[in-house]
């Protein structure tokens, strides 16, 4: 069965909380684009940590809510469907000699208000600007009625190398419109508070999910006005079909406006009967850095 829990009973009384929705929607569309234009090839080095179900999906999963990794995408989607996750993931590049590892944590199960924890140790660069990073977040989310969902996430990132070194923090803000209980809409802003770091450039996103029983489809579109002289988009988008209730098989297609570069990524699963589950990825580079990312992720789900 896909893990895509019935929508939740209950909702919080949504009168006390417009208020915060005002706020989320202030961010996005006020937060100034003041910052000064950056020239650099790898200011989307964390945009593209994600575990290896997302991974497998071209990282298209903003809208989706699957997995713990809501918290690096829209925060808001941890609130779409009510569980308890636990997910560790690996990923390498032999290639490049890049990968990461992390741990999430996400309970939309307890109450109104869902909440998350994730931690990212990478390694990224190459040569003189290979980095070691700790990258820490903390977020939360809340349904207000039973369409729209607000998100926040707060970053920390330490991060040490040759020529770059940064212990920054910022945020970002996210809306989920549940248009119907399997389609999902939602806009995120990320990086909002300016740290002057190449790796936490502002951007925004886009994303359009369909959950259902056994496919999900998503699409994302992400979209940096800043980072160099002209807007860069990046486009990300994914298939999962559930064989058996059991066996996932997953497809996705990636268009870097960074690097110019196109990936095509392939994904399997093993969903248990218990709720727990594990996940492979392949991510192959047509052209550009000619990048080969394997990922893993063991996870446990709780409904």
């Amino acid at each position: 069965m896909a893990q895509n829990p019935s929508k939740p009973d209950r909702f919080p009384p949504a009168m006390p909380l417009r208020a915060i929705a005002a706020v989320v929607s202030l961010t996005l569309l006020l937060v100034p684009f003041t910052s000064r234009a950056v020239t650099t090839e790898r200011a989307d080095e964390l945009r593209n940590v994600a575990n290896a179900r997302s991974l497998g999906m071209g990282s298209a999963f903003r809208a989706t809510g699957l997995g713990a990794d809501a918290l690096l995408g829209n925060p808001a989607a941890m609130a779409l469907f009510p569980a308890y996750r636990i997910e560790g993931t690996g990923a390498v590049d032999p290639r490049n000699k890049e990968g990461y590892l992390g741990i999430s944590l996400a309970d939309s199960s307890s109450g109104r208000l869902a909440m998350g924890v994730d931690y990212h140790w990478l390694s990224l660069g190459r040569g003189g600007a290979r980095t070691k990073s700790s990258y820490s977040t903390l977020g939360a989310a809340l349904p207000l009625g039973q369409s729209l969902l607000i998100g926040l996430s707060g970053h920390y990132l330490r991060l040490n190398g040759q020529s770059r070194f940064a212990n920054s923090v910022t945020m970002d803000a996210g809306l989920i419109f549940r248009l119907s209980e399997q389609l999902s809409l939602g806009v995120s802003g990320h990086n909002l508070i300016d740290t002057d770091n190449v790796e936490l450039t502002r951007y925004f996103s886009g994303h359009v999910a369909y959950v259902g029983p056994s496919v999900v489809v998503a699409f994302d579109m992400r979209g940096d006005f800043e980072t160099r002289d002209s807007s860069v988009f990046t486009y990300n988008t994914g298939a999962e079909y559930i064989v058996d209730q059991t066996i996932p098989l997953r497809v996705g297609y990636t268009y870097d406006g960074f690097q110019r570069v196109s990936r095509v990524t392939v994904g399997a699963g093993f969903l248990s009967p218990g709720g727990g589950g594990v996940d492979l990825a392949y991510q192959h580079d047509l052209g550009g850095l000619n990048g080969r990312m394997l990922a893993l992720t063991l996870r446990l789900l709780v409904n």
